[in-house]
């Protein structure tokens, strides 16, 4: 393991963490880079753990929630006046150097204006231009110093375009290694769960929009489910959004669900009804067999799929399979089809077949193997260390 140096000299880093999965991401970092330079003083963008670290935020992950062409645009006052703001702090400061983390829309604008002045460019978590807009390749080989990717095939292709990539492993690997949980019995007579109940997790995203979209038709599911009897359902709520937008589907329905963390969900569960996103991706590496579902409005729908050029849009999928391959280890139930009686009619057929959710699991499992990495966090702290 490569061992942080600690120079002498003060200076700040900007962060910009623009989603509650970035926030988690940079947080390993930062808390990694603190142990060895107390004296940096952290601004910019993220959540709640960055601010627990003394991160300075100028706006945060609940501001910048915000997802699809459509939003984008009715959000553009907004936004611009979130860059106008990062300019200006950034002037102020003169960070040593700045760590984006994904969100490409607002970083690869906000690279391009530090590298104009001069402040060294990390990015961790490269955007997914394997996916959709591979015009963005020539923004990051313009603008950034250093990519740091968290996927191996991503080596190759940001070589194939002339841009040298340095995967660092997964943070996702790294933030589950050190978890601990009690018993499968202990867990379901705390939760007050019959054993012999099959246990469903239900993970609507960590959006507003995508609560709203989604959940309503996992509450759907979930009550033609519940008809099969002896199953109990958990629900993975998002720590930073209000009960009250979850309890306003489920009142009235006569649904019990017992609210946990998600990674809690995610280990106790049989099956797991998640939102596409990093989600499907902590999922995998639990193992959990797993039904991805993916709604947004119309037109973002119409526009994303001319665009995107992947046959999969799960990243379980995506690294169990390679970015073009057609098969599907887990379903995907995708717009229309994410309805709820599809949803219970595939989770039905999973339950029913032990051999298939076995299978499942299996593949998930050896999937997850392809992520590992020596501790990502360490890895990009020494690289910010460079710099500072």
């Amino acid at each position: 393991m490569m061992q942080l140096t600690s120079p002498t000299t003060s200076r700040s880093l900007f962060v910009l963490a623009g989603e509650v999965s970035g926030d988690l991401h940079a947080a390993g970092v930062v808390r990694t880079l603190l142990e060895a330079r107390p004296d940096v003083r952290v601004f910019g963008v993220g959540g709640r753990r960055l601010r627990e670290l003394g991160a300075d935020l100028l706006y945060t992950t609940d501001q910048m929630s915000i997802m699809g062409f459509v939003e984008v645009i009715r959000h553009a006052p907004f936004l611009r006046k979130v860059i106008a703001d990062l300019k200006q702090a950034v002037l102020r400061e003169r960070p040593a150097a700045a760590l984006l983390i994904d969100y490409p829309g607002m970083n690869l604008h906000l690279a391009a204006f530090l590298r104009h002045h001069g402040i060294p460019v990390i990015y961790y978590i490269s955007p997914q231009v394997w996916a959709w807009k591979e015009r963005r390749v020539e923004k990051i080989r313009a603008f950034v110093d250093r990519l740091l990717v968290i996927f191996d095939f991503e080596v190759e292709f940001y070589r194939k375009h002339g841009i040298e990539a340095e995967f660092v492993g997964n943070p996702v690997v790294e933030e589950l290694a050190d978890l601990r949980f009690p018993s499968r019995q202990q867990f379901l007579a705390d939760a007050g769960i019959d054993p012999g109940c099959r246990v469903i997790g239900l993970l609507p995203g960590s959006r507003k929009q995508e609560i709203e979209k989604i959940f309503p038709e996992m509450i759907g599911a979930a009550l033609r489910l519940a008809e099969r009897g002896r199953v109990a359902f958990l629900l993975g709520k998002a720590p930073h959004i209000d009960w009250s937008l979850y309890e306003q589907h489920i009142r009235n329905t006569g649904l019990s669900v017992v609210v946990r963390p998600a990674y809690e969900v995610m280990h106790f569960s049989d099956l797991v009804l998640v939102t596409s996103g990093t989600a499907t991706l902590e999922s995998l590496c639990f193992g959990v067999p797993m039904i991805v579902l993916y709604r947004t409005a119309g037109l973002n729908y119409m526009i994303g799929k001319r665009l995107v050029k992947l046959k999969n849009i799960a990243l379980a999928n995506i690294v169990a399979n390679g970015l073009h391959a057609g098969e599907q280890l887990v379903p995907e139930l995708i717009q229309d089809k994410a309805n709820a009686l599809e949803i219970s009619r595939v989770a039905s057929t999973i339950l029913d077949n032990p051999d298939v959710a076995s299978a499942m699991r299996q593949g998930l499992l050896e999937a997850r193997s392809r992520l590992c990495s020596d501790s990502p966090s360490r890895h990009v702290a020494s690289v910010l260390l460079e710099y500072l």
